[in-house]
């Protein structure tokens, strides 16, 4: 079985874009900003073609890079992923937030930096995650959280939690609904099955001290 590494992938512009729409590499450059994906590489290794289609600009955003894309949000999608060992079927909504911030003058506005050359990659102030853990069962429960972080560094003490938000939040801010059509007698909370938390160690440590997603402190 052929698998994905990431050393074989290179981040290229997506030529099914229009050149004038498109991201490019030079935008990012001396930026400041991490490539940030989307859907993160670590999500595709079932092939190769998989994982360099994760590199693909259209699935970047500008991510702060120590402290968030390359520390806290790391590990936030390393418990997406440890969720599989919970559900059956785990679906993730990942997009880029631009919101409003209450001014001194008692004015909200929305602010945001433009990078590139000329500008034309907006820096999103904020990220969600909207996560559905199914249970595999024709007509069962789906656990549902949603999460909204800020484009910054993150305490890596910060709890998860303290970033869960009502799913309708990030509905009026995205423009997206999620799962209309699920009945609300089978949505379930996703933070009161699993334990919705974080776990900042080495990379590979963590990986192989990990309990299960499902097993709940008491």
């Amino acid at each position: 079985m052929h698998v994905g590494d990431r050393k074989h992938s290179y981040f290229a512009e997506d030529e099914s874009i229009p050149e004038k729409f498109r991201g490019k590499l030079k935008d990012y450059f001396r930026s400041g900003y991490d490539r940030g994906h989307q859907v993160p590489a670590a999500d595709a290794k079932w092939s190769q073609e998989a994982m360099d289609d994760t590199f693909a600009l259209s699935n970047m955003c500008p991510q702060v890079g120590d402290g968030f894309n390359r520390d806290y949000w790391a590990h936030f999608e390393d418990f997406c992923r440890r969720l599989t060992t919970h559900y059956p079927s785990v679906r993730i909504v990942t997009g880029p937030l631009y919101l409003p911030r209450k001014e001194q003058d008692g004015k909200w506005r929305v602010s945001y930096e433009v990078i590139g050359e000329p500008p034309n990659i907006a820096v999103p102030t904020h990220f969600y995650k909207v996560i559905f853990g199914e249970d595999g069962a024709t007509g069962g429960n789906v656990a549902v959280g949603a999460f909204v972080l800020p484009n910054a560094p993150i305490d890596s003490s910060k709890p998860l939690q303290d970033f869960e938000v009502p799913l309708g939040a990030v509905e009026r801010a995205s423009g997206l609904e999620f799962a209309s059509k699920l009945p609300d007698v089978r949505k379930k909370r996703l933070c009161q099955e699993v334990s919705c938390s974080v776990m900042v160690r080495e990379y590979k440590e963590r990986q192989r001290s990990l309990p299960p997603i499902g097993s709940r402190k008491t």
